[in-house]
């Protein structure tokens, strides 16, 4: 069994993640990586947006790997890192290997590391117990190697790396007047000390000779087998531990499976493979890599303790945000700066939540409280969650602590902070040559208020005209939208930036009389105006703050 796994965390936000979310996670894994020495790793439950590609591109990060499911995998348990073995060891070596490392199956493994197949116990124990043919050594096309390894013997004449690959095997007990009359061309034959005996065996053709009891050879017989290419192997055994050891020389490759294969992959789900490890006989499966090299056996025992991904959640704490599978992570921390939602941990967590504008404000905060220096592509990603989540300011999520963090983040990164912020603005809202379903799941959030199930999409820009020619597309699409993700209404907000305003498109039985209720406004729907359900709202930026507030409100009311 391996014992040194060593058991990485994931720091991950939101599905469609926004700005914050990405750079929060990458800035958190960093922290934690500092203060504890252990390996924080960061991810991301859906695609970088082009706001968020832009700031990781600016400072020169790497996007988080893309985890879209946390379920214990194979890779997350330890497993048995059983050694393969080449396919001509011998019978004899693969039970001892079996027996030092107290495993039942042992795999055979080319040389590029991809699986070729696997020898059991019961595989080798069979050996034993079938009767096979006296040719069956040569059948199995033994390597002398072999032979000479399991008989513990020497090479006193032939090459160890050629092979008994013809003739069958014999045991020279009777006079050699009689044995020229059943040895033939290309055997193996197991004899004494008897000078006659062995030169009968060579002189009728043997391939090989193996002479027992630890017997001399003399010059002229090794001479004689050298002109003939006869194989002279030399062994302490007597004649009949020699004949029963001997099939033990011959290489698992002609008993091992190779077919029908039952194999896991290390990306395998652990729950997925539980029922076929059940409903099978097998004791020991073995794992292979994306590329199909091998990497270790599993069984069941190794399931038993498995143990769920470490997680650490930032800017979200609602499983219907959450990555898919989080029910079987352990939930070691959340940072967030939301409304509380419905994630459940098994034990109890650190939970940080405070009412700040962003996410990364909070781990600036722990940055300063742990000591730690804030490094420039830190302070970058820190500053540019900031003023995304906050609309550079404008938004009434934004408290001073936000600001005055943003701006000392931005002395640190060398940036202008405003001009910065357009050009991030910019590259977020370029929504040129972009999908209806891109577009709109680029800042997609659920919420659930009562029974209500209610999804709210948001694209910000400082571009009126661009969000003017998005609306029709939006609005088109949201039914699609509303009943692939089983929900009773969606809201897509088409928020501009420079004018403080959001253009709410409703969409779902009730929606837009539930937003006109909230914001005790009618729709627009006059002269010059796209026809549709759409809500005009001045000053609404904040999806979080001042949209789904008061909507559960009216909802509820």
């Amino acid at each position: 069994m391996d014992q040194g796994l060593k058991r990485k965390t994931l720091v991950i936000g939101h599905r469609n993640p926004d700005t914050d979310s990405i750079c929060s996670a990458v800035c958190y894994a960093h922290l934690k990586s500092k203060v504890t020495g252990e390996e924080y790793i960061p991810a991301r439950a859906g695609h970088v947006n082009g706001e968020t590609r832009f700031v990781l591109d600016y400072f020169g990060v790497e996007e988080p790997q893309l985890e879209e499911d946390v379920r214990t995998q194979v890779r997350d348990i330890e497993i048995r890192k059983t050694k393969g073995v080449a396919d001509n060891i011998s019978l004899k070596r693969a039970w001892n290997i079996m027996q030092e490392n107290n495993v039942v199956t042992i795999p055979a493994v080319r040389e590029d590391g991809t699986l070729e197949g696997l020898i059991t116990v019961g595989d080798i124990t069979k050996t034993y117990m079938n009767i096979y043919d006296s040719s069956i050594l040569s059948k199995a096309n033994t390597q002398y190697s072999n032979i000479i390894e399991t008989l513990e013997a020497d090479l006193v004449i032939g090459r160890a790396d050629a092979y008994f690959s013809k003739g069958k095997v014999l045991i020279a007990a009777a006079n050699p007047d009689l044995m020229e009359f059943y040895i033939e061309p290309h055997d193996l034959v197991i004899l004494g000390n008897r000078y006659e005996s062995q030169l009968c065996a060579i002189e009728m053709g043997a391939d090989c000779i193996i002479v027992c009891e630890g017997a001399g050879v003399s010059m002229t017989i090794k001479k004689i087998a050298q002109e003939r290419g006869c194989t002279i192997i030399a062994t302490t055994y007597d004649t009949y531990t020699a004949a029963r050891l001997i099939n033990q020389s011959m290489p698992i490759s002609y008993f091992m499976t190779r077919e029908h294969l039952i194999t896991f992959n290390s990306d395998d789900y652990i729950d997925e493979i539980r029922d076929v490890m059940a409903s099978k006989r097998h004791r020991d499966f073995p794992i292979l890599d994306k590329d199909g090299r091998y990497l270790g056996m599993i069984s069941r025992r190794n399931l038993l303790g498995a143990k769920g991904k470490r997680v650490i959640l930032v800017d979200h704490n609602e499983k219907n945000q959450a990555v898919a599978g989080i029910e079987n992570a352990e939930i070691l921390e959340i940072i967030d700066h939301h409304r509380l939602g419905t994630i459940q941990t098994m034990s109890p967590v650190f939970f940080r939540n405070q009412p700040l504008g962003c996410t990364a404000t909070i781990i600036y905060q722990m940055y300063q409280e742990a000591g730690v220096k804030v490094e420039k592509k830190i302070a970058g990603l820190l500053c540019s969650a900031i003023v995304s989540d906050t609309l550079l300011f404008r938004s009434p999520t934004c408290t001073p602590m936000d600001e005055m963090a943003a701006r000392t983040l931005a002395d640190i990164a060398g940036v202008d902070i405003e001009k910065y912020a357009m050009e991030m603005f910019g590259a977020g809202s370029n929504l040129k040559g972009k999908g209806d379903e891109e577009i709109f799941y680029q800042d997609f959030k659920r919420f659930t208020s009562g029974k209500i199930a209610i999804g709210v999409g948001q694209i910000t820009s400082l571009n009126g005209e661009e969000l003017e020619g998005i609306r029709p597309r939006i609005q088109n699409y949201m039914e699609n939208a509303r009943q692939a993700n089983g929900l009773d209404m969606v809201f897509f907000m088409l928020t501009n930036i420079l004018t403080e305003s959001t253009d709410l498109i409703c969409e779902g039985n009730g929606a837009l009389q539930l937003a006109s209720k909230a914001f005790h406004t009618e729709t627009e729907d006059g002269e010059g105006e796209p026809a549709g359900p759409v809500v005009r709202l001045p000053g609404v930026v904040s999806r979080k703050k001042q949209l789904i507030p008061e909507l559960m409100l009216a909802e509820q009311e």
